[in-house]
């Protein structure tokens, strides 16, 4: 018999994805340079999107039925065949609490300041990211041990193109994306607490990939989009744009912490049967 799961290292997890949109939104949203670094990204995105545009487009047209219908098919059929009902009622309702927290703190709780930098109202978190990513994680909890990193590798990669594609359509900022995902993540070490708090026995074989090549691509991707928004930061404040770097360095942030979120989901769930 496998041990219980224990709640801690999910605890640290909720608090260390918290403290992390926290900062996102104090220096992205609440100041000056974060500000116009963001928008520096999102003017970048809509002069090199190219035929991108026509991606994202079609790609965000389907995404209701990608996460919702596809996403809700699949999940049925595993919990069907592997009975994990426990799992399933905390996954869903992890997903539910993150649309709606997303919702409320940007409608309800969060405001932008209007420091010259542009005139559109506030738009972080981003619903569409949220969508996506609570979607991925309901397939991923639910899915057995044995194809849980698959589950991980793909569903980061759907939320990170996601992101991207409201991005390209003008729809979010970086900082709104980067915060839809960290959102998921909350919410997903809360489930984490509750099933150890359930008392759920841990897998008697746990997962025993820790998904190091989609870990330095994290770190690579962190790497490329400090230096884009160093640079985007120091061109900013001598009046240059580079519209390009830190479009690069937007998206490079929304995979760096895409993927750092699926290697750490992988590894805290690594136990859960």
């Amino acid at each position: 018999m496998g041990t219980q799961l224990r709640a801690t290292p999910f605890l640290l997890g909720a608090l260390a994805s918290a403290a992390v949109f926290v900062a996102v939104y104090l220096v992205f949203v609440r100041s000056y340079m974060g500000q116009v670094v963001d928008e520096r990204a999102f003017a970048g995105a809509d002069v090199w999107k190219g035929s991108l545009v026509d991606f994202a487009h079609s790609f965000l047209n389907i995404l209701p039925i990608a996460a919702v219908v596809v996403a809700s098919i699949m999940v049925i059929i595993i919990v069907v065949v592997r009975r994990n009902w426990l799992v399933f009622v905390v996954a869903v309702a992890a997903a539910v609490l993150a649309n709606l927290s997303t919702q409320v703190l940007k409608y309800g709780i969060l405001s932008r300041p209007e420091k010259g930098v542009d005139v559109l109202s506030n738009s972080l978190p981003s619903g569409h990211t949220t969508v996506a990513a609570s979607a991925a994680l309901v397939v991923f909890l639910v899915t057995s041990p044995r194809f849980r990193p698959l589950a991980a590798v793909l569903g980061s990669t759907f939320s990170i193109v996601t992101g991207a594609s409201t991005l390209v359509e003008q729809w979010h900022r970086p900082s709104d994306v980067v915060a839809g995902l960290l959102v998921v993540s909350f919410w997903g070490c809360l489930a984490g607490c509750a099933l150890a708090w359930l008392h759920v026995r841990t897998a008697e074989i746990p997962v025993r990939a820790k998904l190091w090549p989609l870990f330095w691509v994290a770190v690579g991707l962190a790497v490329v989009g400090i230096i884009s928004l160093i640079v985007t930061y120091i061109s900013a404040q001598s009046g240059g744009s580079h519209l390009f770097v830190a479009y690069v360095g937007g998206v490079a942030a929304m995979g760096a912490v895409g993927f750092a979120i699926a290697v750490a989901g992988n590894r805290l769930f690594a136990a859960l049967p």
